[in-house]
């Protein structure tokens, strides 16, 4: 499953470092900017979860998962959204996979990387004007803020 959470991390950095050079217009200046932030973080949540996995005996992985692409940014950011919150859902059952397996470093180090990922959420759903999804409910659409 580690490997699983690897190849969405592969797929954040790339959707990442794409949206933030594609996406145009003065009203997504910041946003560009906050993306390649979250790119340079993915990277390191990437990092961190290849070395738990070498550590637990496992190959990483190499291959993302697909990268959704669009012409139109609300699209775009829609994709990264969606991608975290099932992203940050994955992580918290890993956190309770590895300490019913007595695994609390991996614990630690996953609890580390889902602050960052709430943070690219909230970053996400303010860019869009929508609320933060609310944790693992798959297919639910965010409302408007108002």
């Amino acid at each position: 499953m580690l490997n699983e959470d690897l190849s969405r991390e592969y797929q954040a950095i790339i959707a990442y470092i794409v949206y933030s050079q594609v996406i145009k217009g003065a009203e997504y200046t910041d946003i560009a900017r906050e993306l390649e932030k979250h790119a340079g973080e993915e990277l390191a949540h990437a990092i961190k979860i290849a070395k738990q996995i070498d550590y637990l005996g496992g190959s990483p992985v190499v291959v993302p998962k697909p990268v959704k692409t669009s012409e139109d940014p609300v699209v775009m950011l829609q994709a990264d959204l969606e991608n975290e919150r099932v992203t940050v859902a994955n992580y918290r059952q890993r956190i309770r996979q590895a300490e019913a397996m007595g695994e609390f470093a991996l614990s630690e180090a996953l609890r580390e990387i889902i602050v960052q990922e709430q943070d690219h959420e909230i970053d996400l759903a303010s860019a869009l004007g929508i609320d933060v999804p609310l944790p693992g409910i798959a297919g639910k659409t965010p409302g408007k803020k108002g």
